[in-house]
């Protein structure tokens, strides 16, 4: 774009774990590194792979699946860095709906999805649970999966661990019924995939720009680490600067979102190889990459020490539910310790 601006495009409505970016603007770090940088909201979140990768903006936040499937399609786009690393992800229901813990109770129901990768997910599941694509109704709601759940107009939906089902809880609250009535069926554990990584959000950026723009690109990463590093030290205080950024994050809803939000950001900002490998081969056996698909991520703008990988990251999936169960019941912040190769 003809602008001395840097262009950022989030992946949808300023969202709690959009914190750190937001955080990087008000406090000036983008202005130390010498950088200006324009924060947007897409209309469709849909969009957002197609307007970076046509050059109309610069960089942007978009889900793993969708920035390899993106690049398949000819959208030039490469991920360098990580905001959520694995946030759980699943067909999110309410007690009562007819859906249970098989994935078969589907059959006959309405399923809600925020774009044509969840449809293409349940509809590969279904040849694992012998059933058909046309054995369920699919609903596309954008973002607005858990208004669809509440309305009726959809029995379940797909949906994040931190987001969708801490609104439905609340909702739940609010009609004196208990939060445990939400719940998923994740598809990482359908799919078999060890790990819930095809839905980490990742800062991506156009190829040419990236080319053309290297060192003000890592000015950008440098300037995010620091609003990353104040969230994960002082979530409170940066909360707070948030809130006054966007009122709208002082909801009850949104903090909630914000708490479940804070164990899954990404410390150093790496993509991970384990993760970009499994989320391959996962988008190969979809369908969406071909045979011969390389990863489109690089770690080559974060000029910082980055963590070794965890070195029991199944068991670590394991203790990140235990740990969000906490938070879902107490509230606060926490996170998990984990143990990395050397």
């Amino acid at each position: 774009m003809s602008t001395d601006k840097i262009t950022f495009l989030m992946n949808w409505h300023a969202t709690p774990y959009h914190a750190p970016i937001y955080i990087a603007q008000k406090l000036g770090y983008f202005a130390d590194e010498g950088i200006k940088v324009a924060l947007l909201e897409p209309n469709d979140p849909s969009d957002v792979t197609e307007i970076i990768g046509s050059s109309k903006v610069d960089m942007g936040f978009k889900a793993m699946i969708h920035t390899l499937a993106a690049k398949a399609r000819g959208f030039p786009v490469t991920s360098i860095g990580s905001l959520l690393d694995e946030p759980f992800t699943g067909v999110v229901y309410l007690e009562g709906s007819g859906v249970t813990t098989d994935f078969r109770s589907l059959k006959g129901k309405r399923i809600g999805y925020v774009g044509e990768f969840g449809k293409i997910q349940i509809d590969e599941l279904t040849k694992h649970y012998g059933m058909e694509p046309t054995d369920y109704e699919a609903v596309r709601c954008g973002m607005n999966v858990s208004k669809a759940i509440i309305e009726g107009s959809i029995d379940a939906g797909i949906g994040l661990e931190n987001v969708q089902m801490v609104e439905l809880e609340e909702w739940l609250a609010g009609q004196g019924r208990p939060r445990s009535d939400v719940q998923m069926l994740r598809i990482d554990e359908l799919a078999e995939l060890g790990c819930c990584c095809f839905c980490s959000i990742l800062y991506i950026a156009n190829d040419t720009f990236l080319a053309k723009n290297p060192e003000q690109v890592k000015k950008f990463m440098r300037a995010v680490k620091r609003g990353t590093d104040h969230v994960l030290a002082s979530p409170a205080a940066a909360y707070k600067t948030y809130i006054d950024i966007k009122p709208e994050m002082a909801s009850v809803v949104n903090t909630k979102i914000f708490e479940r939000s804070y164990a899954y950001l990404s410390k150093d900002l790496k993509n991970v190889q384990r993760d970009w490998a499994k989320v391959t081969a996962y988008g190969k056996r979809l369908g969406v990459l071909p045979a011969d698909f390389t990863p489109n991520y690089t770690n080559a703008h974060l000029q910082w020490a980055l963590e070794g990988d965890s070195a029991d990251p199944t068991g670590d999936q394991k203790r990140m539910v235990v740990l969000q169960e906490q938070v879902a019941r107490e509230g606060g912040f926490r996170r998990l310790q984990v143990n990395a190769t050397a």
